[in-house]
């Protein structure tokens, strides 16, 4: 695997005493830095998405809670913040657990800092070892269609489903990807086509309502997305337009793989059914690229994920290994050992 050509962007660095965060926002007609002296700065950049992507949220945040070791500010307020910044995202509470066991223990600022360093290794890691797992499922020549940004800019570097994508064309199992632009902040079109054409990649963008007439003409033979949360069930909660994709994907007898590291996997949810769905402010509807587009008075319904049942997907892909056709028993056996 050719890690220079397909691994170089690293939206997330820590700088010795501040985190640095390429701002997601201004991409690709911008590249942008913001610099978070404060945990505080660390919630306002996942709140307004300058940040994004379930693992790198964690990521951040656990770098956040360096910085709230490092001024002083209360642990527990810096904590609660924190994790209100985003409810949907499992990774987050899950990277604020781990750090908050450490100061718990303990911890002084060194060893919170190898903490988030550790949290931040480790994803990275396991993103590679899920390109490959994820790539093996994947025949020669395929077509793959992959939905918001899940690459270096959403974790630690490599990807997640961008990842298991990497790894293919790198393999030759994958000829052709094709990315949904992802309405109402067009990750899918800012982001991953940024990726993507950054690492010389064939890829084509398609808007989100083309989906199902791509799987038609039978271009596709897999769809590849992340996750935000899965439950113990194996229902996932990922970027809203997913759950569709899988509908039209088993209509069309298209494969469905989620690819997300463990610690998306939330086996205290027993369904999607328990799991909260983030909404955001409706007049995120109404513009593009900061000019609006709807006539003024008009209202709109904004929520950012939806959830997939776990009868609609073929396999999850986590750095533990594939689960194929997901049930609550696998689910049982793979994440309660």
């Amino acid at each position: 695997m050719d890690y220079d050509r397909y691994d170089h962007i690293r939206a997330v660095q820590w700088r010795g005493d501040h985190l640095h965060l390429l701002d997601q926002r201004r991409l690709p007609q911008e590249e942008c830095w913001l610099d978070c002296r404060q945990a505080a700065d660390v919630v306002q950049a996942i709140r307004e998405l300058a940040v994004r992507g379930a693992p790198a949220i964690g990521i951040a945040a656990a770098w956040g809670v360096v910085l709230a070791g490092r001024s002083g500010t209360d642990m527990d307020t810096a904590l609660a913040d924190l994790r209100a910044a985003r409810p949907t995202a499992v990774n987050l509470m899950w990277a604020l657990d781990r750090m908050r066991a450490r100061h718990a223990a303990g911890a002084d600022a060194a060893a919170l800092a190898a903490e988030a360093q550790a949290i931040q290794d480790e994803d990275l890691a396991a993103n590679r070892h899920m390109g490959e797992l994820g790539a093996a499922l994947i025949a020669s020549g395929s077509g793959v269609l992959t939905h918001c940004n899940t690459g270096s800019l959403a974790t630690a570097g490599f990807g997640t489903a961008l990842g298991v994508i990497r790894a293919g064309v790198a393999q030759g199992r994958i000829a052709q990807v094709y990315a949904g632009e992802t309405r109402p902040w067009q990750q899918g079109a800012r982001l991953t086509m940024y990726e993507l054409v950054r690492d010389g990649i064939a890829a084509r963008l398609i808007a989100d309502s083309a989906a199902a007439h791509l799987m038609k003409t039978g271009a596709v033979q897999w769809v590849i997305v992340g996750a935000d949360r899965i439950a113990a069930n194996g229902d996932t909660a990922n970027k809203i337009g997913t759950y569709q994709l899988a509908i039209a994907a088993k209509y069309h007898g298209v494969k469905f793989m989620v690819v997300a590291p463990s610690s998306t996997v939330d086996m205290a949810t027993a369904s999607g059914d328990a799991i909260a769905i983030e909404m955001r402010d409706p007049e995120e509807l109404f513009s593009i690229a900061g000019k609006r587009v709807v006539v003024a008075g008009a209202q709109a319904w904004n929520p950012v994920f939806d959830v997939t049942p776990a009868a609609l997907i073929d396999a999850i892909v986590t750095e533990r290994g594939v689960i194929e056709r997901p049930t609550a028993q696998a689910m049982q056996a793979a994440f309660r050992a």
